[in-house]
């Protein structure tokens, strides 16, 4: 067999990828929203995003080549481009990034659900052994992001208005939750949120979101709650009933 036949091979994978879905290409808007959320990334490495731009209206004209570094430094390192217009391929591999025609979005759950009777509640997911649960036992402050790759997340204090708490499973805080909370980031629909008094800004499951923006039923309102999905509709409950 030649040295040429056996240096590699080629198969199938599948990577797992956050995507940043961008309602703006203004560079000046982009930094102080991210600074706001994210703050510096500091030494930490540069996360891998896919970056969703179908949202731009011109999304070909977007000055990349700006916009790319500048997501850098707040530790988000853009792989690829999505969006359904085939042209922009030749955009993303001017960039040296990969193409993808895309997906359908998240979806905004159309309002919080209150069944009358309690549903069959489907098995946890267990998260893998080789991935430990991330457990956060100080306060989670105004423009911070806790991010459990891969796992759970329990935080064992407050998460404050302006805070993000993301994980690949169940989230669990046992405190009020006045920030953002997104279970299931990378596609999990059995995943679930626990809170000790619900108060949030915005939660979300496997990328079906919520932003609360009206008072919330007294049900729920600074009460123990779980949030989870079903027939792909964020329902809120009490814990306990």
């Amino acid at each position: 067999m030649s040295s040429a036949a056996s240096a590699f091979d080629i198969k199938s994978a599948s990577l797992d990828l956050l995507a940043l879905i961008l309602r703006t290409d203004n560079l000046e808007e982009l930094t102080t929203a991210l600074d706001a959320r994210f703050g510096p990334a500091g030494d930490a490495p540069a996360e891998a995003f896919l970056l969703d731009v179908e949202h731009l209206p011109q999304a070909a004209e977007t000055d990349y080549g700006r916009l790319l570094p500048m997501l850098s430094r707040h530790g988000i390192r853009a792989v690829a481009l999505r969006h359904p217009d085939s042209a922009m391929a030749e955009v993303a591999s001017r960039y040296g990034l990969a193409y993808s025609r895309g997906l359908t979005p998240p979806r905004s759950s159309p309002g919080i659900s209150e069944p009358a009777a309690k549903p069959a509640e489907p098995a946890a997911p267990v998260a893998s052994a080789a991935v430990p649960t991330m457990i956060i036992d100080r306060p989670v402050r105004a423009g911070q992001q806790i991010y459990a790759r891969g796992g759970d997340l329990v935080v064992l204090a407050m998460v404050s208005a302006g805070a993000e708490v993301i994980a690949d499973g169940n989230i669990h805080i046992y405190a009020p939750l006045r920030g953002r909370a997104l279970a299931g980031a990378r596609g999990n629909t059995s995943a679930r949120i626990f809170t000790r008094s619900m108060e949030a800004e915005l939660v979300s499951i496997a990328g079906v979101y919520r932003t609360i923006e009206q008072v919330l039923p007294e049900s729920i309102k600074g009460k123990p709650t779980q949030i989870y999905l079903e027939n792909e509709r964020l329902v809120m409950t009490a814990l306990g009933e």
